[in-house]
């Protein structure tokens, strides 16, 4: 079991303090949810297990990936298994679209996002969610990070303007979890024995850390960013 796992039966206000990014994603998708309007199209680029498509039960949602990122997942209740570089919808169809913590595992994201924006009709909405300092994960379908200005760059080469982009959280957030990310060398076997030892020294400066954050305004060392680009009209 990960420190992930267990990280999320904490109560929740604990949780969102020792993961910070994937608290802002789910507020973030939460919120995205609630704005669009009734019967809105939404695209999910990169659904995976379509963990949020109950966030759009008001909305006429469809998820769509590959099917390759992760052996053990769920695949069976995506709509579409497609590549999101070839997407089998027409222009304009969608009135929103989400993409979260996907462009790492593509090995052409600029191809992805304006295939994306293609399917969106003008004045629609993208919330993205990229990394910035993150584990490799989904070997070996994991091939880049992102700073800010890359995903500008990126996002305006693809037609899309930036409405907001917020970093999730800066450098004394980003060392919490890398203190919390050491818990995982101490699982398996025999490395049990040392779990609490390892708590014990790492935990403590990991949930103290976050309250320095302050001290980082420009927010360079981030662990991720939450983005969202509209479609020109």
């Amino acid at each position: 079991m990960s420190y992930t796992s267990l990280a999320y039966r904490l109560p929740k206000w604990l949780r969102r303090h020792v993961l910070y990014f994937e608290a802002l994603i789910e507020e973030s998708v939460s919120s995205f949810a609630a704005e669009l309007p009734e019967n809105a199209r939404v695209l999910d680029a990169g659904a995976g297990e379509g963990q949020y498509a109950s966030r759009f039960h008001r909305q006429r949602y469809v998820g769509v990936d590959l099917a390759v990122g992760d052996a053990g997942w769920d695949y069976s209740r995506l709509d579409v298994v497609a590549d999101l570089t070839a997407l089998p919808f027409r222009a304009g169809v969608f009135d929103a679209a989400l993409h979260i913590v996907t462009i790492e595992h593509l090995p052409e994201p600029g191809l992805a996002l304006r295939e994306i924006a293609r399917t969106l009709q003008p004045g629609a909405t993208l919330l993205i969610a990229a990394p910035q300092d993150w584990e490799v994960h989904q070997a070996p379908h994991d091939y880049f990070r992102y700073t800010r200005h890359g995903l500008t760059y990126l996002l305006e080469t693809a037609g899309l303007e930036i409405v907001a982009l917020e970093p999730a959280g800066g450098y004394f957030r980003l060392l919490a979890r890398r203190l919390l990310n050491g818990l995982q060398f101490f699982t398996g076997g025999v490395r049990w024995l040392g779990f609490l030892p390892a708590a014990l020294l790492l935990v403590p400066p990991a949930l103290v850390l976050p309250l320095l954050d302050f001290l980082d305004p420009d927010r360079n060392f981030t662990l991720g960013y939450i983005c969202m680009a509209r479609k020109g009209r």
